[in-house]
């Protein structure tokens, strides 16, 4: 509901250094934010139900196995059968609010950062427009604003999110069986080390494509505008532009193959520690099942409480990476 916790390894910072978070720069986010308090009270409060809500169907699937079935209850079956539906459509209206509020949130945040940007550029000295190139301005005015929004937005949203999540699914599978719940996080290092080493490359990759985006958009500014297309052709230097291009066009390619290429290695390697995770899960249980101390149905619950443990906990993991990533927009 709060998008995919793998994402996070996927958003990175331009050819910048990662700032500190510092006093100062959190309350220039925070001034930005506080005209739509109403709204992130909003999308918090969806949060938490979003996260509780989640929380009920391994319960309800718990029921029907351990309760309903051996009872051979069709009124229980058809109370949770008609829960395990209602859950889901509450959760999507619930997250249809969340969503129009932090639309809502992030679109105002881009529209006062634009105005403001643009405002200030209009008191710029005619020196100040010589020296400075048009496309970087450009990127200010787009990529960098997107930038800063998405540190109050969707950094923010998915950070505390992810908290509440991984707190109330720990609280749950612990009331459950706190031994299963010791070896479920017992495999969360895996995670960490995975995301850590692999995502360090792809935040490399990353920059190194955006750098080759600029350098290809500002060969096309140069030679398709008027006046660069005038000196092409009164140079004769068709040949060498068109070789120019071909160069960091090709440069874009290759990164882009890398990143695929890396990513999906990556999630293969997640995947597979998930499954780890699951098989012992179910192991260990299925030995408390023979020896009577758990039920079939609880099993089923924790092992689906899983997806919703490893996915944030290895997130968390990169929280201050991502967060002052998203920084950096505010900083330029």
């Amino acid at each position: 509901m709060h998008g995919s916790s793998w994402g996070a390894f996927m958003r990175h910072d331009e050819n910048q250094s990662t700032p500190e978070i510092d006093r100062e720069l959190i309350g220039r986010v925070i001034t930005y934010a506080r005209p739509y308090k109403l709204h992130v009270a909003v999308v918090l409060a969806t949060i938490v139900v979003i996260s509780i809500l989640s929380l009920a169907p391994p319960l309800l699937m718990r029921g029907l196995i351990d309760q309903a079935i051996p009872e051979e209850s069709l009124r229980l079956v058809t109370l949770l059968g008609i829960g395990m539906v209602a859950v889901p459509f509450v959760n999507g209206v619930v997250g249809v609010i969340q969503r129009r509020a932090s639309a809502k949130m992030g679109e105002g945040i881009i529209y006062d950062l634009r105005r403001e940007l643009f405002d200030h550029l209009q008191q710029m000295s005619l020196g100040f427009f010589t020296n400075t190139k048009t496309g970087e301005l450009m990127s200010r005015l787009n990529s960098d604003v997107i930038g800063a929004q998405q540190a109050v937005t969707s950094t923010f949203v998915s950070l505390v999110a992810n908290i509440f999540t991984v707190v109330a699914t720990l609280i749950v599978m612990s009331r459950l069986e706190w031994r299963l719940t010791l070896l479920a996080v017992s495999i969360l290092p895996l995670f960490i080390i995975a995301s850590r080493r692999v995502g360090k490359r792809l935040r490399d990759i990353r920059r190194r494509q955006m750098a080759a985006n600029a350098e290809m958009n500002s060969v096309m500014q140069e030679t398709l505008s008027v006046s660069g297309a005038l000196l092409v052709k009164l140079f004769g230097r068709s040949e060498f532009e068109h070789d120019r291009f071909a160069t960091h066009a090709s440069q874009v390619r290759d990164l882009g193959i890398t990143q695929a290429t890396i990513g999906r290695w990556f999630f293969m390697a997640l995947g597979l520690v998930a499954a780890l995770g699951t098989a012992a899960t179910f192991w260990l249980g299925a030995v408390f099942v023979i020896n009577g101390t758990l039920t079939v149905g609880t099993i089923v619950a924790l092992s689906a409480y899983l997806g919703s443990l490893y996915g944030p906990m290895s997130a968390l993991a990169n929280a201050r990476v991502e967060f002052t990533t998203s920084l950096v927009s505010f900083e330029r």
